[in-house]
């Protein structure tokens, strides 16, 4: 049972969206003139599901072609098998795929629901801004190259890199109170 777990972890989990249209920004350019870049409009894209825990900086990631309670099942067991002697308290928002009746959570996992229509309280959401700010302006001509580089961007994500985007005083202060 959950009782007889040796730590917990806390975790902050969501899914991101990205594909082949051109994510478009702001450009550093000369007074006046508007940003040229290449820009695509397809819109084929992948799922990017995605945890991480602002006390150690550590991540956890998975693609998939789509948004589900079936996926979102897999990213979850993929975790909790990762680390099977320790309980994850895992922090989501209020999507559907979160909470399907179906949905079969792993005993070592706790689903932690923050409050609806607030992603600001999420701290991944830093991440994904993150992400989308390497993605800016890139042109991908399959979904393949698209996958390298989402493989690139998770592997030189650093716990270094997570902490400095997630390690909000409140929530370190909340962890240590709890003892965690």
């Amino acid at each position: 049972g959950r009782c007889t777990q040796k730590r917990i972890r806390f975790w902050c989990a969501d899914e991101s969206r990205v594909g082949l249209i051109t994510e478009q920004g702001r450009k550093l350019t000369a007074m006046g003139v508007k940003p040229i870049g290449q820009v695509q409009w397809d819109f084929s894209y992948r799922w990017l599901y995605g945890a991480i825990e602002p006390l150690t900086g550590k991540s956890w990631m998975l693609e998939f072609s789509h948004l589900d309670s079936c996926c979102f099942e897999r990213f979850i067991h993929s975790l909790a098998q990762a680390y099977p002697e320790e309980l994850h308290v895992i922090q989501v928002d209020n999507a559907s795929a979160h909470k399907a009746q179906k949905l079969e959570i792993p005993d070592n996992v706790i689903l932690l629901f923050q409050p609806p229509y607030c992603p600001e309280v999420n701290p991944i959401e830093r991440v994904w801004q993150d992400l989308k700010r390497e993605l800016k302006w890139r042109h991908f001509d399959s979904l393949e190259q698209l996958q390298q580089a989402l493989t690139e961007w998770v592997q030189q994500l650093s716990p270094q890199k997570v902490c400095s985007l997630t390690q909000w005083d409140w929530i370190l202060h909340a962890l240590s109170v709890a003892g965690i």
